[in-house]
């Protein structure tokens, strides 16, 4: 009888925003390949319910993520010492079930790489995210990456650019995501009822985690120009914000009092019903401010039909066809993104053929089936 082939798999976070969905296709191909994948959460969520729910085992430990805010000598130490925990967790684990593989999900999980190193197991890392400094940390990174992972996975062009002239041995190889679209691609007849929004109104959304990379209050100055116009729009954000940012949330509900945005603006949260809030959108709008590696929901936005005003910078330019699919505009530039915005809000059929183009974009370009064909040629070189 051959014995089971077991992946080691540590993933940075149990929440279904990018990272998430991504690693439960690529955790779901590994399934239906015959191997079994241990999953090792850094703390409970909605992630860890399907996968159990789906018979994947799953374990919770303090991975001792990375995160801007432990930039500090005391946050650097609270790293140190969750990672040692973490490093003798693992030790723990690989008793029970003899890894032959390792798999880091983003490049905020660094213990996995190093407990590899040090158990001579292969080690692969998806990366998921473009961040300059501090300087020591990338370069820690840079050298742990070229000591464990000859061929890195990046999720964009733009990924891939920003990392590669820092390392020396290890070459990335770009895959861009895919997930299913299945329920982006159905109709939902009255949807701005079904989910509670104004009918009466266009209505422009964004959804994404609130932190200081997404560009919330970016969408608040274009809104505010835009309700300035007297236009009949309503504006949505959707997302929580990560556990550290909550006061960058609070900055913006008191910004929409300030300015008197109430009557036009709504603050959603995190919801679980993103298919249905979507099919109630006229228009997406995605205003990061900093590199935004390749955000899936984007992707989402296009198979749902939705013209796209994006920012230029990242994984973006590589989805969005500026003036084909939607609009690509420089970062903070208030009044062009209200210029292009308001184009789309006053031209229906702009909309309706933006839509559509980026719908057939996606579902030729990026396809969860070319994802998976790409990921299984990586696991089969590994």
């Amino acid at each position: 009888m051959a014995k089971q082939r077991n992946v080691l798999l540590l993933q940075s976070s149990s929440d279904l925003y990018g990272t998430g969905k991504i690693i439960l296709q690529v955790l779901r191909l590994y399934q239906r390949e015959g191997i079994n994948v241990v999953v090792l959460l850094t703390g409970p969520g909605p992630l860890e319910e399907i996968l159990k729910a789906e018979g994947f085992t799953v374990f919770i430990q303090n991975l001792g993520i990375l995160r801007r805010k432990y930039v500090n000598p005391s946050g650097l130490l609270n790293r140190l010492s969750k990672n040692v925990k973490a490093y003798r967790f693992l030790n723990d684990l690989h008793s029970k079930y003899d890894f032959e593989l390792v798999y880091s999900n983003t490049l905020a999980v660094i213990v996995g790489a190093y407990w590899a190193k040090q158990r001579n197991i292969p080690h692969q890392w998806h990366i998921h995210e473009i961040f300059g400094g501090p300087k020591p940390l990338v370069k820690f990174i840079c050298s742990l990456m070229d000591s464990t992972t000859p061929r890195p996975i990046a999720v964009s062009h733009a990924v891939s650019n920003h990392w590669q002239p820092l390392l020396k041995k290890s070459k990335i190889q770009v895959v861009h995501n895919g997930i299913p679209y299945d329920e982006f691609l159905l109709e939902l007849p009255q949807a701005k009822r079904k989910v509670g929004l104004p009918e009466d109104r266009l209505i422009v959304g964004m959804v994404g985690r609130v932190n200081p990379h997404k560009g919330q209050a970016f969408f608040l100055e274009i809104a505010e120009r835009i309700i300035q116009k007297k236009l009949k729009v309503h504006f949505i954000l959707v997302g929580d914000p990560f556990s550290g940012y909550e006061s960058i949330l609070e900055d913006l509900k008191q910004k929409i009092v300030d300015k008197n945005l109430e009557d036009h603006v709504s603050y959603l949260g995190y919801r679980t019903d993103v298919p249905d809030l979507m099919k109630a959108m006229d228009i997406f709008v995605l205003p990061s401010i900093f590199q935004d590696p390749f955000p899936t929901v984007v992707l989402e936005a296009m198979a749902a039909a939705l013209p796209v005003v994006a920012t230029d910078s990242g994984g973006s330019v590589e989805m969005v066809i500026d003036g084909e699919t939607g609009f690509l505009i420089p970062v903070g530039n208030v009044e062009l993104a209200a210029e292009v915005l308001e184009k789309l809000i006053i031209n229906p059929e702009l909309r309706l053929e933006f839509g559509k183009a980026g719908r057939k974009r996606v579902l030729a370009e990026y396809s969860l089936e070319a994802f998976e064909d790409k990921m299984k040629s990586v696991y089969g070189k590994i």
